[in-house]
């Protein structure tokens, strides 16, 4: 499979995640962040597990525990706190800056070196998705903030350290992926029953909205998205990520009757700009020629005569 259709199914994965919202506000019980959590991961992980049927070996039950809890089980809780205690779509705008984590850490975990053009891409898609989602209403909450930030941190660090560890030898993203939605749902679950209680009463709507999000949302979704890692560059893919905000804004406008500004059409313009920008691949630098006086070409030569001599012996 050439690149663009890598890139192209990668995207799938932030473009599935971005109605994750309509799913919640329109099927699912209200004020059970935590529960949904849980019935997006957990039923998921199971799902791939029994269809990869390969568990972990030796040192990759730390690795799937630990990419679990920054992937999932860490991600989810605090996304959706950073979600209730901030006003409407600052979580999104703090979030954001997860392209940014990553250029950073690869620089520590991966050896690649920040661009100047990866870090601009950084800040235009971030400014992009604040001008569509962000809206003057509310205080920040210190606590949101540091729980987007942290959440953001959370799935930038899994994503390198998913692109730096690879898969163990015969193992395809499919188990990678249940490894980790597994680990990360049974993270929740304590989480969730002691925070919120006893499941809620799920009516045929709410199944079928949980259904949608554990299948689509998660188990297709996440598993196109560790497989993309494994073929891009760990900065490639976290630059899809801006698709989330903006394929939801579209969602809202579509599903929802919400309204589309020519404020947020023109930053939806410029986070998609920066989602392309951030898939282009950066130039390796150029050895420089070198040249040889004469002196030095006979030099090389004489050099070059006497090795093949001592070979001939």
């Amino acid at each position: 499979m050439n690149r663009t259709a890598t890139v192209l199914l990668t995207a799938l994965a932030p473009v599935s995640w971005g109605t994750t919202y309509a799913v919640t506000t329109e099927f699912l019980p209200a004020d059970r962040p935590l529960f949904t959590g849980l019935m997006r991961a957990l039923p998921a992980g199971l799902v791939l597990l029994a269809l990869a049927r390969v568990l972990p070996r030796g040192l990759w039950w730390g690795k799937a525990a630990v990419l679990g809890a920054l992937n999932i089980g860490a991600f989810f809780p605090l996304l959706f706190l950073s979600a209730y205690r901030l006003p409407g779509g600052m979580a999104a705008v703090v979030g954001s800056v997860g392209p940014l984590f990553v250029v950073g850490l690869s620089a520590v975990l991966l050896g690649q070196r920040p661009t100047t053009r990866s870090v601009l891409t950084g800040v235009v898609a971030a400014f992009g998705v604040s001008l569509v989602v962000l809206k003057a209403a509310g205080a920040l909450d210190p606590v949101g903030v540091l729980a987007a930030l942290a959440s953001a941190a959370s799935m930038s660090t899994g994503t390198v350290l998913t692109k730096r560890w690879g898969r163990p030898d015969g193992v395809g993203p499919l188990a990678l992926t249940a490894w980790q939605l597994t680990a990360g749902g049974l993270l929740i679950a304590p989480l969730a029953f002691l925070v919120e209680g006893a499941p809620p009463a799920l009516d045929g709507r709410a199944i079928g909205g949980y259904l949608y999000l554990a299948l689509a949302n998660t188990a297709v979704a996440y598993w196109l998205w560790f497989r993309g890692i494994g073929r891009l560059t760990a900065t490639q893919v976290t630059f899809l990520g801006p698709l989330s905000p903006l394929t939801a804004a579209v969602v809202g406008w579509a599903a929802l009757g919400q309204t589309l500004t020519p404020l947020q059409l023109a930053g939806m313009a410029l986070a998609f700009g920066a989602t392309v920008a951030g898939q282009l691949r950066q130039r390796p630098p150029v050895a420089p020629v070198q040249s040889f006086s004469s002196t030095e070409k006979k030099a090389r030569k004489d050099s070059m005569d006497l090795t093949g001599a001592a070979l001939r012996r």
